[in-house]
């Protein structure tokens, strides 16, 4: 048997198809985009501060680092990093759960193995059904408050200069918090498993303890980002705060 010698370029790209490469970049993008949750929850929190304080940080980053970089550079920064992350979070779990697919556990008669939870083959947990639809909810979180740092892309319950009034205009409206709840209870779900996955991946929780001790800290930042992001809203619709 004749065995094909793969050149250098041929290796590094099945190098960057393994398996192991696809799971390394999702744990790298979604830990970037664990980063971005927390900057931008921390953001959201000075909405406390009142109207001015609120929409002069908002303001301070248009202008972060300038005149190094123009108006808006980080702004453009933060969004080109936050998008290529999420395209390689996204290629990546799709491939991966293609790729599960197919190498669905099989009989020695070539039948595909047929279980009570899920009769097409594949094995269906709290574990990857959060991780899989939780998964498209933050995509879809994450483009929805990249559009909203872009002037009235956005603007529930109003258009303003302010996005101090934009996000009380918003949050007013019953249609707006509800799914924004949904979203918010569907990223803690997902970041909740997703840490704890990544850290796996890395390397980073080989031992009983520390797996332990990582799967308290996974509980901990999916709820601290859950309530950070809730607080806003529910105090604008509950307890008529901005207004």
């Amino acid at each position: 048997m004749v065995t094909k010698t793969l050149t250098p370029t041929q290796r590094r790209s099945a190098a960057w198809r393994s398996t192991v490469a696809l799971k390394a970049s999702m744990a790298v993008s979604g830990l970037i985009m664990l980063v971005y949750l927390l900057v931008h929850m921390y953001g959201n929190l000075k909405f406390f501060q009142g109207k001015d304080a609120f929409d002069g940080y908002l303001h301070g980053l248009r202008d972060m680092f300038y005149p190094y970089l123009p108006h808006d550079g980080v702004l453009w920064i933060m969004r080109v990093v936050l998008l290529a992350a999420v395209l390689v979070h996204v290629y990546a779990a799709v491939t991966l759960w293609r790729r599960a697919r197919i190498s669905t556990v099989r009989t020695a008669s070539g039948q595909r193995y047929q279980s009570t939870q899920n009769r097409r083959g594949v094995q269906r947990s709290y574990a990857s059904f959060t991780m899989r639809w939780g998964g498209v909810v933050l995509v879809l979180f994450i483009i929805a408050h990249v559009l909203q740092m872009m002037p009235n892309y956005i603007s529930p319950g109003g258009a303003s200069d302010s996005k101090y009034e934009r996000a009380v205009n918003g949050f007013e409206l019953w249609w707006v918090v509800l799914p924004y709840t949904i979203a918010l209870l569907a990223v803690g779900l997902h970041l909740r498993h997703g840490f704890w996955s990544a850290l796996a991946t890395l390397g980073a929780n080989t031992h009983p303890a520390r797996r332990r001790r990582f799967n308290i800290y996974a509980t901990v930042l999916a709820a601290l980002i859950t309530v950070g992001f809730l607080t806003v809203p529910f105090a604008v619709f509950f307890f008529g705060a901005g207004s």
